[in-house]
């Protein structure tokens, strides 16, 4: 890992802090920045999105998608946290939590919008940020890409269901145009992409031609990485600084959440004996959250300044630093995790 790589924390938290402080001072600034969207997709978080993944999405080869075959464990494994356990994990820890525990220490009513936003949080799996993660921690590359790729089908049909069912309501109106919208853009515009500059330098170089490209943008990623958190918390500056003692109780479910779920996949990948390279995504797409959804539908369907809205945007403060120590994890146990699984899978990890 590069000096860069190795203090992404403290970095992320740097970027935390001034996204934070530029919403508070310059609050005019972020709200036109806001404005630019589409069906309450903001585009340049999208534009930072694509910088962030489309290097990473270069080195993948989708002609040997068809061995991703192989992983089905795995596959089945993110599947089940992902649709079986984590929206109902997170409406129990959303009960629990804020509908009993911390009740008495926040508004009464907000309770419900505060549950509400954690629901939406859990029930999408996130899809871009997934390729930071799994870069990583030497994740196998085509896996991941499967599993966002089923992971986004499946999401068109089953999340309102899902969020209906936990919300108590008999219909729930789902933005549909952001839902897909955000697919489009979060996925199919920087994978065509990708795939068009790769076969570019492929065909003008050769394997080595696409190397020496990818080291000199791989920064990149990381670079838009650290942006996007600056104008994400930079939207939510001020409801931030005007709310801290609310927004700690908020994280409390939501880190729970995110431990349970990712050592959970990560240890049924374990068990059935699953390359580490496939476990490592594996562990991260089951406890990440399409926080840019979750955002967006939380504007949507309760307002700006609603419980619901604030819960999300938690969900993105939490979201980074509890990743990269979910990636730390995950690199470090790696020893631990190959001496204990019942049958060795022998995939090494694309680079």
């Amino acid at each position: 890992m590069t000096i860069f790589e190795r203090y992404l924390t403290l970095w992320v938290a740097l970027c935390i802090v001034a996204g934070v402080g530029l919403g508070h001072f310059l609050p005019g600034f972020f709200h036109a920045l806001g404005a630019l969207e589409i069906a309450k997709v903001n585009l340049p978080v999208a534009a930072l999105i694509w910088l962030m993944i489309v290097p990473m999405l270069m080195k993948i080869d989708f002609a040997a998608l068809k061995e991703v075959g192989r992983h089905w464990r795995g596959i089945g494994v993110t599947l089940f946290v992902n649709w079986a356990v984590k929206p109902f994990s997170m409406a129990l820890l959303g009960w629990l939590f804020i509908g009993h525990l911390f009740r008495p220490y926040l508004p009464a009513e907000q309770i419900d919008s505060y549950i509400a936003g954690l629901i939406l949080l859990a029930a999408a799996p996130c899809t871009a940020m997934v390729f930071v993660w799994s870069s990583l921690t030497k994740g196998e590359p085509h896996f991941t890409l499967s599993q966002v790729a089923l992971n986004d089908a499946i999401m068109i049909v089953a999340f309102a269901p899902i969020v209906g069912l936990l919300l108590g309501l008999s219909s729930i109106t789902v933005p549909w145009d952001t839902l897909l919208l955000s697919v489009a853009l979060y996925i199919i515009v920087p994978v065509i992409a990708a795939q068009i500059a790769r076969s570019r330098l492929i065909a003008s170089g050769g394997e080595t031609r696409l190397s020496q490209a990818l080291a000199k943008i791989g920064p990149l990623s990381l670079v838009a990485l650290l942006a996007t958190l600056v104008l994400l918390f930079g939207f939510q500056g001020e409801q931030i600084i005007r709310q801290p003692a609310i927004i700690g109780l908020l994280a409390v479910p939501i880190l729970i959440q995110v431990y349970f779920n990712s050592a959970l996949a990560y240890a049924l990948n374990r068990l059935f004996g699953e390359a580490h390279c496939v476990a490592g995504p594996s562990a991260l797409i089951g406890a990440s959250n399409f926080f840019e959804l979750a955002v967006a539908a939380a504007i949507s369907l309760f307002g700006f300044d609603s419980g619901a809205a604030l819960a999300t945007v938690v969900g993105v403060l939490i979201e980074v630093p509890v990743m990269l120590s979910v990636c730390s994890i995950v690199n470090r146990s790696k020893g631990w995790y190959e001496r204990g699984a019942i049958r060795e899978t022998q995939v090494a990890p694309a680079d």
